[in-house]
C-alpha cells in the first residue's frame, strides 16, 4: 500500500565510478565496474560464427512475443561482454556457452521491457539527464568530467545513457509489480527487534551499500584506525543452477549433480567468476555472479544461515531454494564506518531509513541507531494516485488530476471523496489518508512536493515511479521518532530480505508467460544431433 511509498532501488550503473574510489570492498568495486560498463567497446576479435541452416536465413536468433533478437544483435552483445570479461580477468566461456548466456540476458531484457511498456512505464531523456546529474554530484564532479572518465574507461556515452535507461526502467518495474506487494507486519517487526536486542551485533542499519567517495583518501594504519562501529558488510557472488518448475525427480537429481560438481570446482579454488559466467543460471552470471554488498541481515535468510560464519574467499555449502541450487561465495566482508552525524531536529529525508532500499543517489544514513531522542517534523497528508498504463498515458493521468484539482479548488468537492472515486492506491477507501509521515518515508519527488506545501494546500500533479499524485497536507507536528526510526530500520531490513527473491520469482513467472522462440538453441540442438 502507498502508506509507505517505497524509494527507488539502487541503480547499479549509478555506481560506475566506484572503481575510481576508495572505501569500498574491492570485490564490490569490481562488480560495479563491470555492471556500469555494460556497453564497453567490442574487442578487436572476430565475432562468433553465425549458425547456419535454413531456419537462419532471416538472421533471427530468437523471437520474444512480437519482437525479434537478431543474430547481429546477439553477436555484437557477445563481443561487448567478452571484452568486459577479459578486462576483469574472467575467463570467457566458449562461443556456444557465451552465446547462450548472452541470449538469455537479451530475452529477459525484452520480456521486462514489454511488461514495462504494458504498464506505461517510460523513461525519457530528461529523467536520464537528471540521473546523470545526480551521479556526477554524488561523486563531486561535473557531468563533463563524468563523461570523460567513462570514455577513458572505454564506455561510450550513448551506451552509458542506454544502460541507465534500462536500469531505471527495471527499478520502476520492480516497484510497480513487486515492491508494493511485500507487506511487513507489525508482528514481524516486533519479533525482529526482539531478536536484535538479544544479539545487538547482528542487527545493523539496513542501508545495503557504503557510498563512494569522490577520490581516494590515505587509509589509516591498522593501529590508528577507528574502532569499527558500523554494520558488517558482505559482498557476495553466486552460482545458481536453476531447477525448472515441475521438474521430475530424475531431472532434479541431474541438476543437483551439476551443482555439486560446480561446488567442488569452487571449493578447490577454481575462479568463481569464470565458473559463474560459464555455468550460472542467475541474472548476474555475466557479472561473474556478483550480487552486491549488504549488511548480513540484509541478505535473504536462506543465505544468512550459510554465510554468517564464512570468511572472505570462502564458499558456502550447496543451498537449495524454490529456484534451484545456490553456491555462494563471500567475495569480501568488512565493517563500515557510520556517516558523519547530522542535527537530530527535522533531518533531511535521507537520514530516516526507508521501508524499502535506498536509491544510489542518496547519502548513506547513519549505521548506528540514534542515541537519545530524535525529534523530527512529521507531516499528515492525503493523496490521489493515478497509475499509468498503455491506456492511461502520462499526459492523460496528469490531465485527469488537473481536472480533479480544479474541482477541489472550486470548493465543489472534498479531497477524501475525490480520492475514493479516482485514486488507484490502496488508501482510496480511507480517502487517500497516509497518516503521519516521517522524513524519508516516501520517494523523493513525493516528499519534495509535500514539503513545499503549507497545511491545507493542494499540490500540482506530481510524478513518481508509481504514477501521478495529487497531494494535500493536513497538518504538521514535532515528534520524538526514536521508536519510529527503530521500527523503520527493522521494516526495511525485513523488506530487503524478501524483495530480491520475490522479484526473481516474479521474473520467472513473467518469462514463463511470454512467448519465446529460441531459434539459436533449436539450431544448436539440431547440429548436435547430426554429429
Amino acid at each position: 500500500m502507498m502508506r509507505r511509498l517505497h524509494s527507488l532501488r539502487r541503480l547499479s550503473g549509478n555506481a560506475l565510478l566506484l572503481a575510481l574510489c576508495a572505501g569500498l570492498p574491492a570485490a564490490h568495486a569490481a562488480e560495479q565496474t563491470a555492471r556500469g560498463a555494460k556497453a564497453a567497446p567490442a574487442a578487436q576479435n572476430s565475432a562468433a560464427p553465425a549458425p547456419k541452416g535454413e531456419q537462419f536465413v532471416d538472421g533471427i536468433a530468437a523471437v520474444v512475443d512480437k519482437d525479434v533478437i537478431t543474430l547481429r544483435e546477439l553477436r555484437d552483445a557477445s563481443l561487448r561482454i567478452s571484452a568486459e570479461l577479459k578486462s576483469r580477468g574472467i575467463q570467457v566461456p566458449d562461443d556456444q556457452t557465451l552465446q547462450h548466456q548472452v541470449l538469455q540476458r537479451l530475452i529477459m531484457e525484452r520480456v521486462q521491457r514489454h511488461e514495462a511498456d504494458r504498464l506505461g512505464i517510460r523513461v525519457d531523456d530528461a529523467q536520464i539527464d537528471q540521473a546523470i546529474q545526480t551521479i556526477a554530484s554524488r561523486n563531486k564532479i561535473t557531468v563533463a568530467q563524468l563523461r570523460q572518465e567513462l570514455e577513458k574507461a572505454g564506455t561510450p556515452w550513448d551506451a552509458y545513457r542506454k544502460s541507465l535507461r534500462d536500469e531505471i526502467r527495471t527499478d520502476r518495474l520492480r516497484q510497480r509489480a513487486v515492491d508494493s506487494t511485500i507487506v511487513i507486519s507489525d508482528t514481524e517487526v516486533d519479533a525482529f527487534l526482539k531478536d536484535q536486542r538479544r544479539n545487538p551485533a547482528f542487527g545493523a542499519a539496513p542501508q545495503a551499500q557504503p557510498q563512494p567517495q569522490p577520490q581516494a583518501q590515505p587509509q589509516p594504519a591498522p593501529e590508528q584506525a577507528a574502532a569499527p562501529t558500523g554494520p558488517m558488510l558482505y559482498a557476495l557472488a553466486q552460482i545458481l543452477v536453476r531447477v525448472p518448475e515441475g521438474s521430475s525427480p530424475e531431472q532434479l537429481a541431474v541438476l543437483r549433480k551439476k551443482a555439486e560438481g560446480l561446488l567442488a570446482q569452487a571449493k578447490r579454488g577454481d575462479d568463481f567468476a569464470s565458473l559463474a559466467a560459464a555455468s550460472s543460471d542467475g541474472p548476474e552470471a555475466l557479472q561473474g555472479g556478483m550480487m552486491g554488498v549488504r549488511p548480513l541481515d540484509g541478505w535473504p535468510d536462506l543465505f544468512v544461515k550459510s554465510i554468517s560464519n564464512l570468511q572472505k574467499g570462502q564458499v558456502s555449502p550447496l543451498i537449495q531454494s524454490g529456484n534451484g541450487f545456490h553456491i555462494v561465495k563471500v567475495m569480501d566482508r568488512g565493517t563500515a564506518q557510520p556517516a558523519p552525524g547530522r542535527t537530530a531536529r527535522a533531518p533531511a529525508p535521507q537520514q530516516a531509513p526507508q521501508p524499502a532500499p535506498q536509491p544510489a543517489a542518496r547519502p548513506q544514513a547513519q549505521a548506528q541507531a540514534p542515541q537519545g531522542p530524535t525529534q523530527v517534523t512529521q507531516t499528515r497528508a492525503r493523496h490521489i494516485l493515478i497509475k499509468t498504463s498503455t491506456v492511461m498515458s502520462d499526459e492523460l493521468a496528469r490531465q485527469r488530476l488537473d481536472q480533479v484539482r480544479q474541482r477541489l479548488l472550486g470548493g465543489g468537492a472534498k479531497f477524501e471523496d475525490m480520492a475514493r472515486q479516482y485514486s488507484q492506491d490502496a488508501t482510496a477507501p480511507q480517502g487517500g489518508e497516509l497518516g503521519w509521515l516521517n522524513p524519508g518515508e516516501t520517494v523523493p519527488p513525493f516528499e519534495a512536493a509535500m514539503n513545499a506545501l503549507q497545511p491545507g494546500e493542494l499540490s500540482q500533479p506530481v510524478q513518481t515511479p508509481f504514477g501521478w499524485h495529487l497531494i494535500q497536507v493536513e497538518e504538521r507536528r514535532e515528534h520524538d521518532a526514536t521508536d519510529d526510526l527503530a521500527r523503520m530500520r527493522a521494516r526495511q531490513t525485513l523488506f530487503e530480505r524478501r524483495a530480491q527473491p520475490a522479484f526473481e520469482d516474479w521474473l520467472d513467472q513473467l518469462r514463463a508467460q511470454a512467448y519465446v522462440d529460441n531459434r539459436l538453441e533449436k539450431q544448436q540442438k539440431i547440429q548436435q544431433n547430426n554429429r
